[in-house]
């Protein structure tokens, strides 16, 4: 303890303790396989089926980890997928902007097609009736994806591949727009590799940079 003698320097400041995080720092190892193993349940089932405890049980866990880590089985499922989206779905950078519209989209017809993929229309459901998931799903799923696929439509544009009049977000709802109503629609069928192709070839048609936009009209130069 030191005493105060009149000379201010003699006081020392009061070392204060350090706060420590409660709990355990998370294990991502524990979490990519929490992960892994939702979306093998998500692939034999559905979310609504899905319990906290099949989760638990499966991933070797208890469901106080699951608890500790995500609010319910939909966050985890969110997690769980997005996971997968980035694993899936590339944002490549070949050198041609049509060249990588064509691999992205091509990926994610595929993937969204397939059983991993289809969650997203549980997802989406859920997020109809809960209003705080919606907006993780508005964020982190449509904000988030959306700004890596203008990444790649801006690249297109300063490498001369796109036509800097065109409106960026109608030129991204026109690929992806088209894709997403198929996957909502049900029509898994037009959700391939020749329908990728087709798709951001006539997209791009109208992309080039010789085509001239303005606010009334679109029409080729010569």
């Amino acid at each position: 303890m030191t005493t105060y003698t009149g000379d201010v320097s003699a006081v020392s400041e009061p070392v204060l303790p350090v706060k420590r995080p409660r709990g355990r720092p998370r294990s991502e190892s524990a979490r990519d396989t929490i992960l892994k193993a939702t979306m093998e349940l998500l692939e034999q089932g559905t979310l609504r089926e899905m319990t906290a405890e099949a989760i638990a049980k499966k991933a070797g866990v208890s469901k106080a980890t699951l608890y500790k880590w995500w609010p319910n089985k939909t966050y985890i499922a969110f997690d769980a997928f997005m996971a997968r989206v980035k694993m899936e779905v590339a944002t490549p950078d070949t050198g041609s902007a049509e060249r990588d519209f064509l691999i992205q989209v091509r990926e994610a017809m595929a993937f969204y097609s397939s059983p991993a993929g289809r969650t997203l229309a549980q997802l989406l459901a859920e997020g109809q009736g809960d209003a705080n998931f919606h907006e993780v799903l508005l964020e982190r799923f449509l904000t988030q994806r959306k700004e890596e696929v203008a990444v790649m439509w801006q690249r297109g544009v300063d490498r001369g591949d796109i036509c800097a009049n065109i409106d960026r977000q109608m030129g991204l709802d026109i690929l992806y727009g088209t894709m997403m109503f198929r996957f909502l629609s049900g029509r898994f069928n037009m959700m391939n590799a020749e329908e990728a192709e087709k798709l951001v070839r006539t997209a791009f048609r109208g992309f080039a940079p010789n085509m001239r936009v303005t606010d009334d009209e679109v029409w080729i130069e010569a």
